[in-house]
């Protein structure tokens, strides 16, 4: 791979803008826990922020974002494969059949 195709990393304030987001979205997800007129959207909003946050921890913490893109791939394949992986051990031991 080229140089070329690399990101320059962030600078250690743009970690801490990362960290601080994170803790914004961890308290937002306890704070939907606690507020019941948001019962019925609890689990998508879970989801959403779980996802945000794992995309950041992926993206900046593990420096995906600014490798090359073989790793990216490599990694979502990882990402694909494994629930794959997961449903086909639940429905070999018949978890899934009942």
């Amino acid at each position: 791979m080229s140089e070329s195709t690399h990101r320059p990393h962030p600078r250690p304030r743009d970690y801490w803008k990362i960290a601080v987001l994170l803790a914004v979205i961890t308290a937002a997800e306890v704070a939907v826990t606690y507020l019941d007129a948001l019962d019925a959207v609890v689990a998508p909003l879970l989801i959403a922020m779980a996802v945000a946050k794992f995309w950041l921890v992926v993206a900046f913490f593990m420096h995906l974002r600014f490798e090359a893109p073989i790793y990216r791939n490599l990694f979502l394949m990882g990402v694909i494969a494994t629930p794959i992986l997961f449903g086909v051990v639940l429905f070999t031991f018949g978890v899934l059949i009942g």
